[in-house]
């Protein structure tokens, strides 16, 4: 029985001493959470962890079990976001700035820039991928103040596209009155956004500038200008009669006639064209460009242009079609006609007033390099053409199928007054209004019925 007492109160000094050594730990842990929760980067968590272990000559068997974002104590991981004060899925805890950056796209394989047309991939949505990836931007695209200056189409390229959006910075912004003029603190020691972005994003597309911009910024509605280049061969195009057609062509005009309707959400028809020119390029005088800037665009109103400047070229129009097109008065209904293709056709520059973007020499040898391979990778296929081209002179015709080649059939051109119209704007309108006065009696009746 001695024995047996002796044994018994040994266990319960131990358990004692347990319970004690529990509490302690217990304490510990509470202290430790605190440190945790009020800390506002993983940097900072690790430092005044490091302090607390040091001052308290913490075991080095608890350091194991010490991790950022798990619970000491029961060994099993608890989601980050359930950590009091800090979420990792939040830019709270970083400084961001709102910051312009300037694109260049080769648009061949893109569903166009914007993504909202749920096809992939597009500009934009390679875009975000990468600034997620880099850890840029954190958080939905509402929250970012995201925008975009144009939304170029299926195919179309760029070399000056802008858009603006909050970015992390290693800046706080100054000020908080949006009315109080913006003032640039400088770009030391700033993130190389250019240099960051471009290491994870395709070959196709470039970032090649950024700038910070004031808070009430909008890539849309703060640019003054826009300026689109279309690439064509001259061939037998008369340039002279093109030019005068695009004369014609500058000032204010209701360009329904050269555009995509969209009644629905666009009312308003009139742009504004500052310049149109008809250049040749450095490389060859064969190869030329048409120069059009305005103040803002229609939906897909430069291939329309393009495509009647070509039949004037061709000489199929007369350059007066031009006058009769813009007079919406007795040309209310526009003519059916192709429009240019869409692979030319560059987004060449968006004018802002005082913005300056900027690019670190490292970024700027790496994107001159980038764009020097990529030519020399399409004069390669354009020599491995050629010679495909050239191979032909050495193959002989076979004369014993002569009889039997059909002659294609040249279409006659069909003057575009002689063609067949789309609905006007107002006759459009007038169906949308139909369409919703049904619709809104269908969902009356159905609430009748329901009601009866």
């Amino acid at each position: 029985m001695d024995n047996e007492s002796e044994v018994i109160m040994e266990l319960r000094s131990k358990l004692s001493a347990f319970e004690n050594r529990v509490k302690e730990l217990e304490l510990e842990n509470a202290k430790l959470t605190s440190i945790v929760s009020t800390c506002t980067c993983r940097h900072q968590v690790q430092e005044n962890l490091d302090t607390e272990i040091s001052d308290k000559k913490m075991p080095a068997m608890n350091l194991e079990k010490l991790k950022l974002g798990n619970c000491v104590g029961n060994g099993k991981r608890k989601p980050k976001k359930k950590l009091a004060g800090y979420n990792f899925n939040s830019m709270n805890h970083h400084s961001q700035r709102l910051v312009a950056l300037k694109i260049m796209y080769f648009g061949l394989r893109f569903y166009g820039f914007a993504s909202e047309a749920q096809m992939d991939p597009t500009v934009e949505s390679e875009l975000f991928k990468a600034l997620q990836k880099t850890r840029l931007v954190l958080g939905d695209r509402k929250d970012l103040q995201y925008s975009r200056c144009g939304r170029t189409d299926k195919g179309v390229s760029s070399v000056g596209q802008v858009v603006a959006l909050l970015l992390r910075s290693k800046h706080k912004e100054t000020g908080g009155d949006t009315s109080e003029e913006f003032v640039d603190e400088g770009s030391d020691g700033e993130l190389d956004y250019v240099k960051i972005l471009n290491g994870v994003l395709p070959d196709d597309i470039r970032v090649i500038g950024w700038c910070y911009v004031p808070f009430n910024f909008s890539a849309r509605f703060s640019c003054l200008s826009r300026e689109y280049r279309y690439f064509f061969w001259r061939e037998n195009l008369n340039i002279m009669a093109m030019e005068s057609s695009c004369k014609r062509l500058i000032g204010e005009h209701d360009f329904r006639n050269f555009c995509k309707m969209d009644a629905v959400n666009v009312h308003n028809y009139k742009r504004r064209i500052t310049s149109f020119d008809i250049c040749p390029c450095n490389e060859s005088d064969q190869l030329m460009f048409m120069k059009i800037k305005g103040s803002a665009f229609l939906w897909h109103q430069v291939r329309c242009l393009v495509a009647v400047l070509f039949l004037v070229g061709q000489g199929l129009e007369s350059p007066d079609v031009i006058d009769v097109l813009l007079d919406v008065d007795k040309m209310r209904r526009k003519p059916q006609y192709k429009m240019a293709s869409e692979i030319p056709l560059v987004l060449q520059s968006c004018e802002f007033e005082g913005l300056s973007f900027k690019c670190s020499s490292d970024a700027r040898r790496a994107l001159q390099f980038h764009f020097e391979k990529e030519c020399r990778a399409y004069k390669l296929q354009a020599a491995i053409f050629q010679v495909a081209l050239l191979s032909l002179s050495t193959t002989e015709d076979d004369d014993s199928v002569a009889g039997h080649k059909t002659k294609k059939k040249v279409s006659s051109h069909v003057p575009l007054m002689s063609r067949p119209t789309e609905p006007s704007y107002d006759e459009r309108r007038a169906k949308l209004t139909i369409s919703a006065v049904e619709q809104h009696k269908s969902v009356v009746a159905k609430q009748d019925m329901i009601t009866l």
